[in-house]
Order: structure tokens, then C-alpha cells, then sequence
């Protein structure tokens, strides 16, 4: 499979060859929701607590008499129904992360990559050099690939770029990833990643 290559300024440049097992997958939308699901919930802290009745400090003394006050019986001031007493079905911390083994999430990812490219999602560069940290330099590579009207840009290299990121940091719906940081949720809520055939080498290799 031949794909095109940019250079900064937009215009092709080449192409490069990329394995057709690993880029031209159909998409697997079970697989890559289970991707999705399992990478959100590996995020969640789990750490919600609540107090039950038992738990709640004070309530020890009965409020009021049994018989004889008109009002309804009660034997303590930390139940459900009182302000400040414990929750019915308290909270417990809890580990939500979700089990997904690494054949499944290169599988999904495979997808993921073969769908983008279905879609011309995907857009390969030569490189994304920036010497020094500048965003209108960003601004303007953005704007000579024509991505300046997307709303959500993820830009991928080999390896991190400090310059990259920081230039990038002060634009809205503009991402900075390299090969290792990537996930399913970036990827599939982008509208376009922009990726360095170095990165595009190293995922190919990652998912062959």
C-alpha cells in the first residue's frame, strides 16, 4: 500500500510503502469500543468513599422517648433519613481497570490506524522540525496543510519534541503525541493526525 508524504509547506513530497495486513484492516467497531472502555477505565481513580450508618461519628443517644411525643419513633441521629447521618449503599473505593490483553489492543489499534486511512484522517509528513518554540510557526504549518478549520489536530512523532509540544501548547484542539503516548481515545476523537513517516514506521513496526 502506497501512501502520499507532505512536506511542511503542504506540497507532496513522495510516497512510502506500508504493510497492507497492518493498514488495510476492516473495522472492528466491537473491538475498538472495548479498547475505548478498558483505556477509560484504566484512568479512573476508584478512590469514592461514603460512610454508612455504622460509620458516621456521634448518634449514640436515642433523640427522644419511644411512646408518648406524637413524632416517629427513632433510636439514633445518624440514619439515612437524618441531615448528616450515613448513605443507605455507601461508596467503596474500588479498582475499575478492565482487562484487555496486548493481541486485542494491537488488533484494535490495527483498526483504528486502517481506518483513519479509509477515511484520509491520516496525513504523513516528512518531519515537524521546530528549533525553537514558536507558535505562530505552528499556526502556519497548520495552515499549509490545510488544517487550520479542524477541530481536533493530533500531531505524532518518532520520539518527543520538546519544541514541538510547547509550540503547540497554546492552541486550542491541537495535540502533541509521539509513538509511545499514543491511545485509542486520541486517535478515534481526532479529526486528523498528522504523523511523521518516522512515527508511521515505528507504529508499523509496533503493530506488524
Amino acid at each position: 500500500m502506497e501512501l502520499q508524504v507532505k512536506n511542511a509547506s503542504g506540497a507532496a513530497t513522495g510516497q512510502i510503502s506500508v504493510a497492507d495486513e497492518t493498514f488495510t484492516r476492516p473495522f472492528n467497531e466491537t473491538l475498538v469500543h472495548q479498547a475505548v472502555v478498558a483505556y477509560l477505565a484504566g484512568g479512573r481513580a476508584g478512590t469514592r468513599a461514603q460512610k454508612t450508618r455504622a460509620e458516621v461519628r456521634g448518634g449514640g443517644l436515642k433523640p427522644w422517648r419511644q411512646k408518648g411525643t406524637g413524632r416517629a419513633r427513632a433510636g439514633t441521629t445518624r440514619g439515612p433519613l437524618w441531615r448528616g447521618g450515613g448513605v443507605t449503599f455507601a461508596a467503596r473505593p474500588q479498582d475499575h481497570t478492565q482487562k484487555l490483553n496486548r493481541k486485542m489492543y494491537r488488533a484494535a489499534m490495527r483498526a483504528i490506524f486502517s481506518e483513519l486511512l479509509r477515511q484520509e484522517r491520516l496525513l504523513l509528513v516528512d518531519a515537524l522540525d521546530f528549533p525553537e518554540i514558536k507558535t505562530k510557526h505552528m499556526i502556519a504549518q497548520l495552515a499549509n496543510l490545510g488544517l487550520t478549520e479542524q477541530r481536533r489536530v493530533l500531531l505524532v512523532t518518532e520520539s518527543v519534541d520538546l519544541n514541538l509540544y510547547l509550540s503547540a501548547r497554546n492552541l486550542r484542539g491541537v495535540a502533541v503525541s509521539d509513538v509511545v503516548g499514543l491511545d485509542p481515545v486520541t486517535l478515534v476523537g481526532s479529526d486528523t493526525v498528522v504523523m511523521t513517516v518516522g512515527a508511521l514506521q515505528r507504529v508499523g513496526e509496533w503493530l506488524a
